[in-house]
């Protein structure tokens, strides 16, 4: 038996992915469309279900990279936005923006964090070397982001999960301007998949995770990542569907000749995260990979159709869940003590470790969507500071969105108490 586990999991370790083609019309897949590649590998095996093999996965030691990878048992995180590039990568050398980042990694390491959300592609881009996706707005570097933001934070014993977004794409100018060699790009000329794998949602394109080589590509992209830098992690947030507009998928929906449209984009989300997952793990099961959906359970099936209930409760999807708690304790709607139980409800398979995530980007100002509670954030002025005391009261880990935010001269007083707190709380980040 013990043979045959190590003859699966080489089976999946092995993987490669084909590179899209451009095709004149809706493709015709070589795989099974209702399923990940790794699980169609699995299901042709005829042996096992994929739940099953993800658990023996789960029992393979592996790494590819030989690399020691830096995880925290009580994860202390921090996201680093794209944003933040603007000002310390666009048009600059290769030095000042190592002294930059170098600068706000300390930053980050004295508050008590230990683990960072490192924006790597936020729009169908790169903040690193890639031959699948174009080079981002702020990247017009010669040097390699990611690859500076790793060293510099190993160095400091940092965990660094690369984060992506894996739906939304470019503007119409962006996607016009791209050289026709990106898929993204053929997509966008095709007219048998423009409005089908890629949609214009107001601004910006979305992929539509309906389709199992968009899914596909968004795998390919995740493991570029992990073959070609030592990262800790993948971490995705929650742009999943960007609407709830019945045009965005008709043509799919009409195809898969389902009954129940929310349980179909629930199901597809669902492929989308699996097929990542599955390829971390068959890449290197050490590597974790994260999911922070919005704070509002109710929400995440509503309007993203993000299955966190499923996400939470059983094996291969991820390992850890950061939902977006930022609300404060008056909230009328979603006040914070009750919604951080509602989570830890939800939490019931043991291999997926809950964080809770926290905003500063709200404090000193009017919360308008809070009801009653709406000037919360402007009088108490140590109020993450308490939540971060309540998530330790309840053993649980925190992040907090965003590293700008924080360090603001406008909070400077609330960030050292925030700092304080953390530390005692959580033994400086270890």
């Amino acid at each position: 038996m013990k043979r045959l586990f190590i003859m699966i999991f080489i089976m999946l370790s092995t993987i490669t992915f084909a590179s899209c083609e451009n095709k004149s019309s809706l493709p015709d897949m070589s795989y099974d469309s209702e399923l990940s590649l790794s699980e169609q590998t699995l299901s042709q095996l005829g042996v096992f279900e994929p739940t099953e093999a993800i658990e023996m996965l789960n029992t393979v030691e592996t790494d590819k990279s030989n690399s020691t990878l830096i995880n925290f048992e009580n994860q202390v995180g921090m996201w680093f936005t794209y944003m933040d590039y603007q000002s310390i990568l666009k048009g600059k050398t290769k030095k000042e923006f190592t002294d930059s980042i170098s600068v706000r990694f300390k930053n980050a390491k004295e508050m008590g964090v230990n683990t960072l959300y490192i924006h790597a592609r936020a729009f169908n881009d790169s903040y690193y070397t890639s031959e699948i996706f174009p080079k981002a707005e702020y990247n017009n570097a010669e040097y390699d982001p990611l690859e500076i933001m790793i060293q510099e934070a190993h160095e400091l014993n940092l965990s660094v999960h690369a984060w992506v977004n894996p739906l939304r794409c470019q503007s119409d100018e962006q996607l016009k301007s791209l050289d026709d060699s990106y898929q993204i790009k053929k997509w966008y000329n095709d007219k048998e998949t423009n409005g089908t794998y890629i949609v214009k949602i107001n601004e910006n394109w979305f992929l539509n995770p309906a389709y199992s080589e968009v899914r596909k590509y968004i795998s390919d992209g995740v493991k570029e990542i992990i073959d070609n830098y030592n990262v800790d992690g993948i971490h995705i947030d929650d742009y999943f569907y960007p609407t709830t507009d019945e045009q965005f998928d008709v043509s799919a929906f009409s195809d898969s000749q389902e009954s129940n449209l929310d349980e179909w984009r629930i199901s597809n989300i669902n492929k989308m995260v699996s097929s990542i997952y599955y390829t971390i793990k068959s890449t290197n099961t050490k590597i974790l990979f994260g999911i922070s959906p919005q704070g509002n359970i109710n929400s995440n099936y509503s309007s993203q159709y993000a299955d966190v209930k499923k996400w939470m409760s059983e094996s291969g999807y991820c390992d850890y869940i950061v939902p977006q708690i930022y609300f404060g304790f008056e909230n009328e709607s979603s006040p914070f003590k009750e919604t951080v139980q509602n989570w830890q409800d939800l939490n019931t398979f043991k291999n997926i470790k809950l964080v809770i995530g926290l905003c500063t980007y709200k404090i000193e100002s009017e919360d308008k969507w809070a009801g009653s509670g709406k000037n919360e954030w402007i009088d108490d002025k140590g109020l993450v500071s308490k939540q971060v005391e309540y998530t330790i009261e309840n053993k649980l880990s925190i992040a907090i969105y965003s590293y700008d935010s924080t360090f603001s001269d406008e909070i400077s007083e609330q960030c050292k108490e925030l700092s304080k707190t953390i530390r005692k709380g959580y033994g400086g980040g270890e």
